[in-house]
């Protein structure tokens, strides 16, 4: 059973994935010995989610390279913090250095894999995920660029929908855009889809769901084999 122990999100048509299912899925896309920046939101998730038999090196824009998971009650230290701001352990070897020298290793495409939140995709990966126009409490676009454009490869997790259900998957991003061409693959609550020339091939949907009702709920074509996987969590 996917995810098990987390409860699955439920629409009026169909159970979708949940943020926690979202990163767990994520999490088995990064690399073994990976150096790799994890976002806000979903993205902040996926070191709780990291399987056993892989050492991932989690970097944080605030100076920290070698975060674990995140802190359980008591064991926090709130002088070892994430980009979020939240208690986070450490793992063998972890090192820390001043913002400026993180900021330089996004920039300097030492970053593996960095995955982030996304607003809109577009079909040829360009991301917008800062700013939602008319939208109160938007802040500025922060290290988002840097560290799209910087990273070896880049995931974007996020819902397949905005909650009036509009597709976040488009042929063109309508928002104010974060960088262009970058994204490599996305992982939503209906499918992992990644990013080529050719255009967007869908890789894996979620339980219960067709290939055609994920395209019914994307705004750009995605192309398709005769039979698509179930999204595996191991």
């Amino acid at each position: 059973m996917p995810g098990d122990g987390i409860q699955e999100r439920v629409t009026p048509a169909k159970p979708r994935l949940t943020r926690e299912q979202i990163a767990q899925r994520t999490a088995l896309e990064l690399p073994d010995g990976g150096y790799v920046n994890l976002g806000w939101g979903i993205p902040n998730l996926i070191a709780d989610y990291l399987p056993k038999e892989i050492t991932v090196y989690f970097h944080s824009e605030n100076g920290i390279l070698g975060m674990g998971r995140r802190a359980r009650p008591g064991e926090e230290d709130f002088d070892q913090v994430d980009a979020m701001k939240i208690p986070v352990t450490l793992i063998p070897g972890a090192s820390f250095f001043h913002q400026a020298d993180a900021h330089l290793m996004s920039r300097g495409g030492h970053l593996d894999v960095a995955v982030l939140g996304g607003f809109q995709v577009s079909e040829k990966g360009d991301l917008s995920n800062w700013k939602i126009p008319g939208a109160k409490g938007s802040g500025g676009i922060g290290g988002a660029m840097d560290i799209a454009a910087g990273a070896k490869t880049l995931i974007v997790c996020m819902e397949h929908t905005t909650k009036d259900g509009a597709p976040k998957i488009v042929k063109q991003c309508t928002y104010p855009l974060t960088a262009l061409t970058c994204v490599d693959t996305i992982v939503t609550d209906l499918a992992v889809i990644d990013v080529k020339p050719e255009g967007l091939i869908l890789r894996e949907v979620a339980r219960g769901w067709t290939a055609e009702e994920v395209q019914e709920l994307t705004g750009a074509p995605l192309i398709a084999g005769q039979r698509i996987p179930e999204m595996s969590f191991a």
